[in-house]
Parts: structure tokens; C-alpha cells; sequence
């Protein structure tokens, strides 16, 4: 079956079994290989993307259910070259060790932060909460978020996955 849709903001439209989760869509088909295969139960959060903006776990996602839809993975959190706040972030305050729930954790935190700029720390843990990190104890994970939303990127707007809401804007 053809499946279409927009991959880090580019047009990819490719002939896939129907039955391919996106999961092995993004890693295997589009050579993506940022998005992490852990569980694949929807319980680690490791396969999290975001879908028209929103976190989705891929692992238990067909890829044919995101035909017409938006997907980002953390390949496409950069812009022009420049890391995401939230990269950054992470890489400021330590917000990863081994690095495989990273990519997930990174996806989470963008929508949360697009959602809502200044989040506290329940809300950041609320967000996270559905994806596991054997390394860091969390609190590293939540600093990193903190930072990222002290550090809106300029142009945030321009960091918005298509159809993103000007009023959830995060400006310099």
C-alpha cells in the first residue's frame, strides 16, 4: 500500500506492507535511525514521535495510520543546525546517560514545552511519566526540560510542527 506523509517537514510517499508499524516505517524504510525500538509493548517510551505535533509510541502504531499525518522525530528537532532548546537542554544539564530513551524523552518534552512554555516540575514529570529511563533517576530529565523552557529558541515558530497553534508560540 502507498503510505503518505510529512517526515520532518519533508513530503515522503513510499509503497509499505500495510502491516509495518511506524516503528520499523522510520527506522527501516526511511533510515531514521534516532526513533529507538525498546519494549515494543507502548511501555518504555523509547519509539516516541510526535505525530501532528503530539507524542505517539511508534512501536504499537501501524505506519499506515499515519498516512496524510505529520511526524517528527528527533532528527527533526534541529533547525538549520542549530540544536533544539530542549537538545541543548539535555546536554547542559546532563539529561542522559546510556542515551536510548533520549530521543523519546527530547519528542516528549517538545510538545509539552509547545503546549506550554514554563511548565513546573510536576507538570514535566507528568509528561514523562509514561516513558522509562533506567539511568539518569529522572531528576536530570526534569532539569534538562527546565532549561529548554528558560532558553526558548529565537524564532521558536519556526521550531513548530506544521499546523502548530501561533498562540502556544514560544518567543525569545
Amino acid at each position: 500500500m502507498q503510505i503518505s506523509m510529512k517526515v520532518n517537514g519533508e513530503d515522503v510517499s513510499v509503497d509499505s506492507e500495510p502491516r509495518v508499524l511506524l516503528v520499523h516505517f522510520i527506522r527501516e524504510v526511511l533510515g531514521l535511525t534516532g526513533t529507538h525500538w525498546g519494549c515494543d509493548t507502548s511501555n518504555c517510551g523509547t519509539c516516541v514521535v510526535l505525530l501532528d505535533g503530539q507524542p505517539v509510541k511508534s512501536c504499537t502504531m501501524l505506519a499506515a495510520m499515519a498516512d496524510g499525518h505529520e511526524i517528527r522525530t528527533v532528527e527533526g528537532l534541529a533547525v538549520g543546525g542549530t540544536l533544539d532548546p530542549v537538545q541543548q537542554g539535555f546536554m547542559e544539564e546532563h539529561g542522559l546517560q546510556c542515551g536510548f530513551c533520549t530521543p523519546g524523552m527530547m519528542l516528549t518534552a517538545r510538545a509539552l514545552l509547545d503546549r506550554n512554555p514554563h511548565p513546573d516540575d510536576t507538570q514535566i514529570r507528568q509528561a514523562i511519566s509514561g516513558q522509562i529511563c533506567r539511568c539518569t533517576g529522572y531528576a536530570t530529565i526534569v532539569r534538562s526540560v527546565q532549561w529548554a523552557a528558560a532558553h526558548p529558541a529565537a524564532g521558536a515558530s519556526d521550531t513548530l510542527p506544521a499546523g502548530g497553534d501561533a498562540a502556544e508560540e514560544v518567543t525569545a
